[in-house]
């Protein structure tokens, strides 16, 4: 009898571990952020890696990888660009946000690096974010595949925890 009940708990231990998600590697991961471009122009410094342009930026992230749900190479009149879906709540913050901020830009952070720019020309009503990055044409499936491996990993994670 006691050895049954041993069986039944280390069952339960063993199904139980199966349920928590393995963490995604270090190499793996790739986080995106986009922050609001400070109205005067001072704020936080970025610079675009090959641009050069300088900005200066709110501190708070507008867009987090949180809000992220998918993340596309797509492409479009001016060429390769990705595509951000946000969630719908944050969809309806963005299209707020970008309705009050025409002509300024928001500018997408990988990994805390300044990697892309996009000047807001309308209100975003959709919840797609189209934003060119200063990155090789050929390091854009790669860094596509890192950034949705990292949305389906915290998307998880936010259904679990939720």
């Amino acid at each position: 009898m006691l050895r049954t009940g041993l069986l039944f708990v280390s069952l339960a231990l063993a199904l139980g571990g199966c349920a928590s998600t393995q963490p995604l590697p270090a190499a793996a991961r790739l986080t995106a952020r986009f922050h609001l471009e400070n109205q005067q122009g001072q704020g936080v410094p970025a610079t675009l890696p090959r641009s050069g342009l300088n900005l200066g930026l709110n501190p708070q992230p507008v867009v987090t990888e949180g809000d992220i749900i998918n993340v596309e190479l797509v492409q479009v009149e001016l060429g390769r660009c990705l595509m951000f879906q946000v969630s719908p709540s944050a969809a309806r913050d963005l299209y707020r946000m970008t309705g009050s901020n025409q002509g300024r830009r928001l500018v997408l952070f990988l990994d805390g690096v300044a990697s892309g720019v996009r000047r807001i020309d309308g209100p975003i009503a959709d919840g797609i974010l189209y934003c060119f990055v200063e990155v090789d044409d050929e390091a854009l499936p790669g860094l596509v595949e890192k950034l949705r491996r990292t949305t389906e990993f915290l998307q998880r994670e936010l259904r679990r925890k939720g």
